[in-house]
């Protein structure tokens, strides 16, 4: 590969495979760095690019939802990788849920097919020269995040970010189960269990009182993001907690008796053909024999056998409110941007909107072009505002939400929430037509 008109991108995770694919149709060469699968992380199991260790959803597919709003303005962006998510979309209600091998299967064909991508499998442990873009993740090796916090001067920040697990669909008993999608929309792509007072008191004891995994001593201070608790703390907050969070039994109906439960624990379907099922919101810290022993307590799940278990790895993130400017360059060097989990957006889809612009911007520096930033009233523009200018003393992680738009007229909330999305996307149209 030439060295004119080149930029270099560390991490094939979902951002940085968005901004090399993004970079590459720009026509800018690519060099893309991934360390996997020679050096594997404590999350990942394959060396695929953008492989999904969490859940399996990219959340709602509805444009009146933040998710959704987000999905929305990505495809009049045409990213490439919500159009690989929408070819392999699994059954899911409301939620965009994806078959996951299928998905990253996709990804790598594009980026090993692209002849403007030069994907080496090493460790990068210094951030390279020219225009880079950092996209290596939570999971950042300790070389590269000593060589990034070298060149920042500021003190990394840590949470810990949990999955959960995944259950053979061959094992559960379905006698005690019911198909129903909470909102109407997909019944086949949930299966519910459903709890009696009596049994949900007994899963309650039982769990707040399982044995975790024993702390290390960089993990003794664990800062948890609010939105993806383990199920655990959850639950030491009090009885009722799970009945308000991931066991609300509003709109979960058992078909059978007509009647709502006590408490309802719901799977979501992680493949086409049921084999394999998602335990929702029971991202954990406990013990492989703990997690065994208590969700089997579960109806349904009582000779259930685990194809994955809930675990809980490291998620670092810099100060972005400090470091970063709109447009996901450093302030300090310019000529380096930072893209996903790793500049403090959640999620699966905000990761691949920051790696969306920052592949942009990064191909457009190479081309002698102006970085561009995104309108502040579209939920993306929004997200990047705030990781940006939030206030960094109490500076947590932020997924997609309609609380971080700006400049919100006081109406009722319906109207409310038309007016965002529908100047939203006039916005995304408008700042999209411009850079086709």
């Amino acid at each position: 590969m030439s060295s004119r008109k080149r930029i270099t991108v560390v991490g094939a995770g979902l951002a940085g495979s968005e901004a090399a694919l993004v970079a590459s149709r720009m026509g800018v060469e690519v060099v893309l760095f991934e360390m996997r699968p020679k050096r594997m992380t404590p999350a990942h199991s394959t060396g695929r690019p953008a492989e999904l260790v969490c859940s399996n959803s990219f959340k709602s597919k509805d444009p009146l939802s933040a998710p959704g709003l987000l999905k929305a303005e990505l495809e009049m962006l045409n990213s490439p990788l919500l159009k690989f998510a929408k070819e392999c979309a699994l059954p899911g209600g409301k939620a965009l849920a994806l078959d996951r091998n299928c998905f990253s299967a996709k990804v790598e064909e594009a980026i090993e097919s692209d002849p403007n991508i030069h994907l080496i499998r090493e460790e990068v442990r210094e951030i390279p020269e020219g225009i880079v873009v950092v996209a290596s993740g939570p999971l950042t090796s300790d070389a590269l995040s000593e060589s990034i916090g070298a060149l920042l001067g500021e003190d990394y920040l840590h949470f810990y970010d949990a999955q959960s697990p995944i259950v053979d669909g061959d094992t559960l008993d379905y006698s005690k189960l019911y198909f129903k999608d909470r909102f109407g929309q997909e019944d086949e792509a949930y299966l519910n269990a459903p709890m009696t007072k009596e049994e949900y008191m007994r899963f309650w004891e039982a769990l707040v009182n399982a044995e975790i995994h024993p702390p290390k001593d960089f993990e003794k201070n664990a800062k948890y993001f609010e939105a993806c608790l383990p199920i655990e703390e959850m639950a030491k907050r009090g009885p009722e907690t799970l009945l308000y969070g991931p066991l609300r039994p509003v709109g979960l109906e058992d078909p059978r008796t007509g009647e709502l439960p006590y408490a309802v624990v719901q799977l979501r379907r992680e493949d086409r053909e049921g084999k394999a099922w998602n335990l929702v919101g029971f991202q954990t810290q406990l013990k492989w024999s703990e997690q065994k022993r208590v969700f089997r307590m579960i109806p349904g799940l009582e000779r259930a056998e685990f194809l994955r278990y809930g675990a809980v790895h490291r998620n670092t993130f810099i100060k972005s409110p400090l470091l970063l400017k709109p447009t996901l360059q450093l302030r300090k060097e310019p000529r380096i941007l930072f893209a996903g989990q790793i500049t403090g957006t959640e999620g699966y889809v905000p990761a691949i909107a920051g790696g969306h612009l920052a592949g942009l911007n990064a191909a457009r520096m190479a081309l002698g072009l102006e970085p561009l930033v995104v309108p502040p009233h579209t939920m993306m523009g929004a997200l990047f505002h705030y990781i940006t200018t939030a206030n960094p003393k109490y500076f947590q992680p932020m997924n997609a939400n309609f609380g971080i738009i700006p400049d919100v007229p006081k109406m009722r909330r319906d109207r409310r929430r038309r007016f965002i999305v529908e100047r939203a996307l006039r916005e995304m149209e408008e700042f999209a037509s411009g850079i086709r």
